[in-house]
């Protein structure tokens, strides 16, 4: 087992000597970097990063896309013995401007014009940052950034006269060094740098591959999620390179179907919101199909279910019932599969709670489906369904060596090596989610039941989690909103959902006066708050209050509520804050339907 990244690296490139370890499209075709391509990129950038300056334990950061560069970029620092922070290129300026400061990172790499474009508006602000290094050649990039190239040719000449000096380096790099910031919303909106040793990292690798007994070096991955999430990272990055697979990155979320028929993944990571889309398009495609076929889709999907039932019980379905299901794939089953390219072993889902209804329908076509949970702070697998032990509608046992238990309130804990070291710079917050003996509060609600298996009940705390896997601290937005004259209240929603909504109480002294300047006094309330030129005021309000957000935490649907909450209805604490989880079961007809609207 290996205890740090940089022995995982080198173990890897040095045992499955592959000739494509990594592929991406460039100019429309695929592109292979053999396992000494990317041996040989690691060190002439690890070496050049040196030669600029880079000291150990100094910070790096990456804001770019998924790509190979991204994993030479990492692994490159993490070999130097520094610490590299990864920043979501969605991010705006003003919140990598955050990461940049708080981290006091020296280096940066960045993918192309737009991400060194948000670097430039806010560099004069970052003394620290000493060195930005660009993906691409070509383009409109400011002229004080240097090529990868470059720093390669510099790496390269220095390898020349000590082609030892990054494995020695990189034999330095002890467990307990740290390997990562990884930047997340709290609820506070702050975001806070989760600090993960190599050796919290390094351990949960070794839990799920032992937990995934089945992957291989024959296996080919599909890499989409964002690498700078600790999901994709560990489970799609450094876990790929232990067992040897081949990573294919995705050339965007949009090209995932069309990437899935080229490079025909036995593998692949993602969060719910995809399993959501693919759902969503079969049955649209079955809605328009003729009868006949329609008809048939139902038997199929009949005979699936049940035989996925026999399989999570552990049983041998009937001889009839195999009969009918070879039928089933032969004219359903198999049509659909092929979408995914044909060869797709396993779907691993986390990032958000994964509907037991999806996880059963591709469980019945065909397509496995392992739900598993936990969080940046946990490296981050906590628990997860295995191929030889699962159960729809739970996350699975704990993997091996990580401890789990549940509180006298129901909040999850756990204890191991996976646990963060603690967050950066911010002593207070990390004795509030690790307690004395060690145990993480994951601010999650659940129950570990006759079987082992963890279920995750409710969620403790009122950050939002969209069914992609993003992270909204609702309550600094909401704050936001509530300055517009026209806001009395204002409650978002978007936990377990594709997008962010919001439940808004106008200001009706302000909202009636616009109305009686508009013609429109008299006007019932309810009726007044239906029309689309008061729904469009809101939406606009929203728009020009938020224009510092990232896409995924901007609001794109507004509901207007015809009363104000009160402490008699029960909405409101006696310190008048808001009973976030009464509002959203009160209105649970009104967020359904901004939903079933989109």
């Amino acid at each position: 087992m290996a205890s740090t990244l940089c022995e995982l690296f080198y173990a890897s490139v040095d045992t499955y000597r592959k000739p494509e370890h990594l592929k991406s499209k460039v100019d429309g075709q695929w592109r292979a970097w053999s396992s000494d391509d990317v041996r040989r990129g690691v060190e002439e950038l690890s070496l050049g990063l040196r030669e600029l300056g880079l000291e150990k334990g100094e910070r790096v950061a990456i804001l770019s896309e998924n790509r190979p560069e991204w994993a030479l970029a990492d692994l490159a620092s993490l070999c130097a013995a520094a610490v590299d922070v990864p920043i979501y290129a969605t991010l705006t300026a003003a919140q990598v401007k955050y990461i940049l400061e708080d981290s006091q990172a020296r280096f940066a790499f960045v993918s192309n014009p737009a991400q060194a474009k948000k670097l430039a508006e806010v560099r004069a602000q970052l003394p620290h940052l000493q060195k930005v290094i660009r993906f691409a050649e070509g383009g409109d990039f400011p002229p004080d950034t240097i090529s990868l190239d470059e720093v390669r040719a510099r790496g390269r000449e220095a390898l020349a006269r000590d082609p030892q000096a990054v494995r020695t380096r990189a034999a330095e790099v002890k467990p307990s060094d740290l390997a990562t910031l990884i930047y997340t919303s709290g609820t506070t909106g702050d975001p806070k740098g989760v600090m993960l040793l190599h050796s919290n990292i390094a351990s949960n690798v070794q839990g799920t591959r032992e937990a995934f007994t089945s992957f291989s070096s024959e296996d080919v991955a599909l890499s989409f999620l964002p690498l700078c999430h600790i999901f994709e990272r560990m489970a799609g990055h450094y876990l790929m390179f232990d067992v040897g697979a081949t990573i294919c990155y995705a050339e965007s979320v949009e090209a995932v179907p069309a990437n899935m028929a080229e490079v025909r993944p036995t593998l692949m990571c993602s969060v719910p919101r995809l399993y959501e889309k693919m759902y969503a398009r079969i049955l649209e495609k079955v809605a328009g199909d003729p009868p006949l076929r329609q008809k048939i889709f139902r038997w199929a999907m009949e005979v699936g279910r049940a035989v996925f039932k026999a399989k999570v019980e552990r049983r041998q379905p009937p001889l009839g019932l195999r009969l009918k299901h070879a039928l089933a794939e032969k004219l359903v089953f198999a049509k659909i599969k092929a979408r995914t390219g044909g060869r797709l072993r396993i779907f691993v889902s986390g990032g958000a709670p994964l509907s037991r209804e999806i996880n059963e329908f591709f469980g019945a076509v065909g397509l496995q489906i392992l739900e598993g949970y936990g969080l940046t702070e946990t490296s981050p697998v906590i628990a997860v369904n295995r191929l030889e032990r699962f159960k729809p509608g739970t996350v699975g046992p704990p993997l091996p060596g990580v401890e789990v238990k549940i509180a006298q309130d129901g909040e999850i804990l756990t204890r191991g090596p996976h646990v963060m070291k603690g967050y950066y710079n911010k002593p207070q917050a990390t004795a509030e989610a690790i307690d004395a003996e060690g145990w993480f509060h994951t601010g999650d609600v659940g129950l570990i039941d006759a079987d082992g298996m963890l279920m995750i009940t409710d969620r403790k705390k009122d950050l939002i989690v969209t069914s992609g896997g993003k992270n909204i601290a609702p309550q600094p937005i909401e704050n936001v909103l509530k300055q517009s004259p026209l806001v009395a209240e204002v409650v978002m929603i978007g936990d377990r959902r594709n997008y962010a909504s919001a439940l808004v109480v106008p200001n009706f002294d302000a909202l009636d006066k616009w109305a009686r300047d508009k013609g429109l006094s008299g006007v019932p309330r309810e009726e007044l708050l239906r029309k689309p030129e008061v729904v469009a005021l809101y939406e606009k309000a929203i728009h020009d209050l938020t224009p510092h957000l990232a896409q995924f935490e901007r609001i794109k649907k507004v509901a207007l509520l015809p009363h104000e909450f009160t402490l008699e209805a029960g909405e409101l604490t006696p310190t008048l804050k808001v009973k976030r989880r009464v509002i959203e079961q009160k209105y649970k007809d009104v967020i359904d339907r901004m939903y079933d609207a989109a």
